[in-house]
């Protein structure tokens, strides 16, 4: 895998104030606090931040430090942003030397062996499928170009088309072979897209290669949707901060950090997605991931119908009655995987999932009964994750 470094990889500010480093990813909020969640997400410094950034994955990554906190903080962190652009490097599907293009074309005929990491990311996004009894699919591209989304060319296909993708669609048809770290295609025609999984995971890694060097308070985002925070905003108890072992999916794992933990993190505000300038209130991460899915930006009209970009594929038609899903969970890339999966759920399957999966929390916005209303469902959050904004009370 080739290493590409651009001629600004050091542009970044440094010495700034927090509200300068939140003006510059968006708009600051009356209090101080950042806002987030539904297409945007900032850090809430309570001095002064380091901010690094690159583009990657046609979005912008960034990662923000405590300023003057870690020695190696600068070099750990224009390392991690070099690992985003070998990652993308290895998952795109519109490069064709990448390892997915390369298995996308070959597994059908063949058993394909590819690079441990990438295998177990396979097989997590496996899980998650059947977990979610299909809701979330890594081999739905066909029906993404079927309905034109990936030309950003919208319209309705016809039933014969449809069908045909649709045959091609089902990880159940992934052959994954963990002795030989290898995938096979069992149906010609599958292929893999990593998209609605790729930003989290490239950040999981990212967060790897900081903590490896030493540096365990930070907020990193990718794409303004997929957040994930280690350790303090303030750069507070950095020890106790690096004896925090990774969370575990255990369905106890939810909410077991001590108090004093818990009272610190970093304020990430979810946005209102029918009222971008509001929040519906505030999520507390540390040592946790955040990811928020919604077709408010993707989406076409067919006459008085809207057809969103994220598409059920167990149905292959857009999926409906849900406005945006904001998850945590462990890991960037189970947040940004989960938060597709409940956009296509809905409430009542997703509330199901978090009962039974607790490690895991979601907020969910739906149409209320009246034009323009919201209604607003949190699962699995409790009061020390979720902080409601007084107009969403």
């Amino acid at each position: 895998m080739s290493q590409r470094r651009k001629s600004n990889r050091r542009d970044f500010l440094q010495g700034k104030s927090a509200v300068q480093t939140i003006a510059d990813l968006g708009q600051q909020s009356r209090d101080g606090e950042s806002d987030a969640g539904y297409s945007r997400s900032v850090a809430r410094p309570a001095g002064y931040l380091i901010q690094f950034s690159r583009r990657a994955m046609a979005c912008q990554f960034e990662i923000f430090l405590n300023a003057g906190q870690y020695s190696r903080g600068t070099e750990a962190a224009l390392q991690a942003l070099d690992l985003v652009e070998q990652l993308e490097d290895q998952m795109t599907v519109f490069r064709d030397h990448s390892e997915i293009s390369e298995l996308n074309r070959t597994a059908a005929s063949q058993a394909v062996e590819i690079e441990p990491r990438l295998f177990a990311l396979l097989e997590h996004a496996v899980r998650i499928y059947r977990e979610t009894n299909g809701a979330y699919d890594v081999t739905a591209g066909p029906l993404s170009r079927v309905w034109g989304f990936t030309r950003r060319r919208g319209a309705i296909p016809d039933d014969a088309r449809l069908a045909e993708a649709r045959a091609r669609v089902g990880s159940h048809q992934l052959e994954l072979n963990a002795s030989a770290v290898s995938v096979r295609f069992r149906t010609p025609g599958i292929e893999i897209n990593l998209g609605s999984i790729g930003k989290g995971y490239a950040l999981d890694r990212c967060a790897d290669r900081l903590r490896a060097a030493g540096v365990y308070d930070f907020l990193l985002h990718g794409g303004q949707s997929s957040v994930l925070a280690g350790g303090s905003a303030e750069g507070e108890d950095e020890k106790s901060a690096a004896a925090v072992p990774p969370r575990s999916t255990d369905e106890d794992s939810l909410g077991t950090d001590p108090p004093a933990r818990v009272s610190q993190g970093w304020l990430v505000g979810v946005r209102d997605p029918l009222r971008p300038r509001r929040r519906l209130g505030q999520i507390r991460l540390r040592n946790r991931a955040l990811a928020t899915s919604g077709s408010g930006a993707q989406f076409f009209m067919h006459g008085t119908e809207r057809y969103g970009h994220i598409l059920d594929p167990r149905t292959g038609w857009p999926a409906r009655g849900v406005l945006s899903t904001t998850v945590v969970a462990p890991s960037a890339a189970e947040a940004d995987a989960l938060s597709t999966a409940f956009y296509v759920m809905g409430p009542e399957a997703t509330e199901e999932y978090c009962r039974f999966h607790r490690h895991v929390g979601c907020l969910m916005s739906c149409p209320g009964k009246r034009e323009g209303a919201l209604d607003l469902g949190v699962f699995g959050l409790d009061e020390a994750d979720w902080i409601p904004a007084p107009a969403a009370c």
